[in-house]
């Protein structure tokens, strides 16, 4: 049972420890010290202890593995010797033997900085008072210390019984290890645990850890590419190292990885020697990651957020390296070593479950066509069969999915970790048209992104898509994107195939109906496949990725047409969102822009279908509503264009027709009353809207003018879009849009888009669309309400804007550490008649409202707003106008506009009001 770890020196053997000696050696002293002078000297050794380790780690670049069992080590001298000043100070009469022994991960002989200590004081029969009073003053003394224990005390009858009904009882006590007291208790309970597990078999063990490691990465990440990963519990971390340990250690009674190595191990050779020293690597680097979390923090932090990527990066030895930040150096090492670890258990623990419960049972088949592929059926599962030699033709290895995937069966365990040690000699078929063939059938086929990510985690992918390699375990260090790059792009996919299977009718109606309209479906999925394939090397992704899929395509199998569509939809993949989310889509040279470089309806559907593929992809609360809205307008609008349509006829004859609608929903209203209406707004107003807002217009305008109210204000929900209108109706002055910006901002709404318009009576009518911080719209009645008043005390000058947005909730610490340089770029080409003005910068309370109140006080008037956020980067494009209603092209005042914006988003609120002219 004495188990010092994975890949350890040998166990000590059972035998009392040394006494304590150096500045412990006074607490065997005859007659001992009192309890407050042990406690002093005690704090002190733990005091040096733990500062000398860290010392030692930081100064010689200890590995993690080597200073965890030199710190486990160094707190075994210091548990031995309080244990032996507990005893002396209680006595020896009337005292039950124990033993005292280390468990958990302190008991394999590894400990982190500041993990718990485990400890089990265990009897061949039930404690009497004294040794419970033993028990009790040497805990008691170890948590004034300050140490977290974590402890038992157990006959062994009672260990058994509680570990035959708990297998986390039964782990702990697997990790057990000899530390101090009656050896030959130690030994009795060693050997009666090892033949109740052999009396309770390895069924039992091996069904519940794989039960509890499914619940552990349900909670904490079920993909080892998360760009906050859990280093401890989450998929390909710590914990899952130590699952195969403990199966190993259960199965075969092996304290060390490299005992399964060779024909002669138990189990027959479980691994390979490069395996095993595969396995030392990850366990070693996951340590080392996991002091430097511990020391950076001052406390047992297992996740790596963001803030302390960076750091740790940084002490490990990662420094920018051609087109990669360090920190993105080091997080790729991360994801590459959870990989492995994924492949680790996929390899040992069918091995393990054969070695242990017996060979699997081959069934005959009549499936001559699976016979003839070189495959057969286990426990009703698909294999390769065991005479055929895949290194001679490794195209089996598509074909195993295939057969999966074909009959609806399940790949066996022994097939996926023959697939890792064989994924070598894929990258011989590179040029094979059949075994291209079969691999895009696999990518366009049913459910292929569980069988794309199935060849990725077992390494063919990248070895017969070498470009794909390029991306395996690239993270972007920003808040935005969820995974890692080949991960996202394995998302998309999958999101594909929902659409395809009609689970996405409700959430993305548009891209459902069109998917199946599509004409060039294989060139989509090649796409989706491909269309981040180039980042991290520098320069324009889309245009590398272009190039990239130029090459590949034929390759492949794809027609001529195809592959120029592939790489037509590579470079513009991001095309349709940037315009949706950045420009005014009322804009008539907006749509007719992005019509000019569409070109084709069916371009335009793949292209809708793509993004809405790599959004989806990005992260659970990047999708909403009200992007969704927004795509979908987009979509039609362009799409009218190319099919002939009038969706952008001359400006006076729209204007002229949605006046015409309005006064058609304003049917039953006095005409003097219709006509005083249709004569406030300008053309611009007009095209914003549709008939039913400007009825809702018309309404609001009336009440204001007959209450003679100085401001009105009016909210709706617009649950379809997910998002809350808001309508702001006062007199124009300066400073209107910021300090409604600023307003909203400290009612914790977000803008996601706005429209300002000064009607021809001289008063302003701003509408702002918001959302809440989950991307919802804002509902709640209370939160509407105390959003009106902070307008009005906003507008009035009651309320003082710069204090109370400081006042705001700021992001959380662990983002800080994310760098977003400010940008600003004036477009004077995106539009007709406004400049444009794209700004970039970190997202905060009150930004809005900084760079809006920049702008207007330049002199220049805001049109429209779009507001878009990616993580902490905020996105906010603005459609103005200089004071005389053109465009502003002179440059230095452009110059001016340029440096303004700069510099309120360097600031935060100052102590004046903005001033603005809408």
């Amino acid at each position: 049972m004495n188990n010092p770890g994975l890949g350890a020196a040998e166990a000590p053997t059972l035998t009392t420890a040394p006494h304590p000696h150096g500045e412990l050696a006074a607490l065997a002293a005859s007659p001992p010290p009192s309890r407050d002078m042990a406690l002093g000297l005690l704090r002190r050794h733990l005091g040096r202890l733990q500062g000398g380790m860290q010392a030692r780690f930081e100064s010689e670049k200890l590995a993690g593995l080597v200073a965890a069992r030199a710190l486990a080590g160094e707190m075994d001298g210091l548990i031995r010797a309080i244990h032996r000043y507990s005893l002396a100070m209680m006595g020896e009469d009337a005292r039950t033997p124990f033993a005292l022994a280390a468990t958990g991960g302190y008991g394999r002989g590894v400990l982190a900085p500041f993990s718990d200590i485990d400890l089990l004081f265990v009897s061949d029969a039930p404690l009497d008072q004294a040794g419970r009073r033993t028990v009790e003053f040497m805990l008691y003394l170890l948590w004034d210390l300050g140490v977290k224990v974590g402890h038992a005390t157990r006959s062994i009858p009672e260990c058994l019984e509680d570990a035959r009904s708990d297998t986390t009882v039964q782990t702990a006590l697997l990790d057990s290890r000899f530390l101090d007291g009656d050896a030959g208790v130690f030994a009795h309970f060693d050997t009666a645990f090892a033949a109740a597990r052999k009396e309770w078999g390895m069924a039992q063990f091996l069904h519940a850890k794989q039960i509890e490691r499914g619940q552990r990465h349900a909670r904490y990440g079920d993909s080892p590419y998360l760009v906050e990963p859990h280093i401890k519990e989450g998929r390909g971390g710590l914990r899952d190292l130590q699952t195969m340990y403990w199966l190993v250690k259960y199965a075969f009674d092996v304290d060390k990885m490299w005992q399964i190595v060779g024909p002669e191990s138990p189990g027959g050779g479980l691994l390979t020697a490069q395996e095993a020293r595969a396995f030392r690597r990850a366990w070693s680097f996951l340590w080392t990651v996991r002091f430097h979390l511990h020391y950076v923090t001052g406390r047992a932090e297992e996740r790596l957020t963001f803030d302390l990527q960076p750091v740790v990066g940084a002490r490990m030895g990662y420094t920018r390296h051609g087109k990669q930040d360090g920190v993105e150096r080091f997080m790729k090492h991360l994801f590459l070593t959870a990989r492995e670890v994924v492949r680790l258990k996929r390899l040992l623990e069918p091995a393990i479950e054969r070695a242990a419960l017996g060979p699997p049972a081959l069934q005959a088949t009549p499936d001559k066509a699976l016979a003839a592929a070189g495959l057969t059926i286990a426990d009703g599962k698909v294999l390769f069969a065991p005479t055929f030699d895949i290194a001679a033709d490794p195209a089996v290895m598509f074909r195993l999915i295939q057969a999966v995937r074909d009959r609806g069966l399940e790949p066996h365990p022994l097939a996926l970790r023959a697939l890792i040690r064989n994924a070598r000699y894929i990258g011989r078929l590179r040029a094979t048209p059949a075994a291209n063939a079969l691999f895009l059938d696999i990518l366009t086929g049913k459910q292929s992104a569980r069988w794309i990510r199935a060849l990725n985690e077992a390494g063919v992918l990248s070895r017969f898509i070498p470009d794909w390699a390029r991306i395996v375990g690239l993270m972007q260090f920003d808040t935005y994107h969820v995974f890692t790059v080949e991960e996202h792009t394995i998302e998309a996919i999958g999101v594909l195939n929902g659409l395809e299977k009609g689970e996405l009718d409700s959430v993305a109606p548009v891209a459902s109906e069109l998917v199946g309209q599509l004409q060039s479906r294989r060139a989509l999925y090649v796409a989706v496949l491909l269309h981040d394939i180039a980042k991290g090397r520098g320069g324009d992704h889309s245009e590398l990725g272009a190039g990239i899929a130029q090459a590949l395509c034929p390759r492949l199998g794809l027609s001529p047409e195809e592959s120029e569509t592939v790489s037509w939809l590579v470079l513009n993949h991001l095309l349709v969102s940037q315009t949706a989310f950045k420009r005014d889509i009322d804009d008539p040279k907006t749509i007719l822009d992005l019509a000019e470089t569409v070109q084709s309806p069916e371009r335009l559907r793949l292209l809708l279908v793509l993004t809405v593929c790599d959004m989806r992809a990005v992260g659970p609360k990047v999708w909403n509503g009200w992007k969704a809205t927004l795509l979908r307008e987009l979509y039609w609008r362009v799409a009218e264009v190319l099919a002939g349509g009038l969706s952008v006829p001359e400006r006076d004859v729209r204007v002229a027709r949605a006046r015409e609608a309005a006064a058609a929903m304003l049917v039953g209203r006095p005409e003097k009353e219709v006509e005083r209406f249709l004569s406030l707004g300008y053309p611009g107003y007009w095209l914003s809207f549709d008939p039913e807002t400007h009825a809702r217009h018309a309404a609001l305008i009336r009440e204001a003018e007959c209450t003679k109210a100085p401001l009105t204000v009016r909210t709706e929900v617009l649950e379809a879009r997910a998002v809350t209108e808001v309508t702001v109706y006062a007199a124009d002055h300066p400073g209107l849009f910021s300090r409604i910006a600023g307003a909203l901002a400290i009612a914790g709404a977000s803008i996601v888009d706005a429209r300002i318009h000064t009607m021809t009576n001289g008063m302003a009518l701003d509408t702002f669309w918001v959302q809440d911080a989950a991307g919802g719209a804002l509902d709640a009645p209370h939160r509407l309400a105390r959003l009106s008043v902070l307008i009005e005390q906003a507008l009035s000058g009651r309320l003082r804007l710069a204090d109370e947005i400081r006042k705001v909730k700021r992001e959380p610490a662990r983002l800080r550490a994310v760098t977003i340089p400010p940008r600003v770029v004036i477009d004077n080409h995106a539009s007709n008649t406004h400049t444009v003005i794209e700004v970039n910068g970190r997202d905060r309370p009150g930004l809005l409202h900084d760079v809006t109140a920049a702008i207007s006080n330049q002199g220049v008037q805001i049109a429209s707003a779009h507001v878009t956020t990616y993580g902490v980067r905020a996105v906010d494009v603005f459609y103005v106008k200089d004071l005389f209603g053109l465009k502003v092209e002179n440059e230095r005042k452009l110059d001016g506009l340029r440096g303004a914006v700069l510099a309120a988003l360097g600031n935060g609120p100052g102590p004046g009001e903005p001033a603005r002219a809408a």
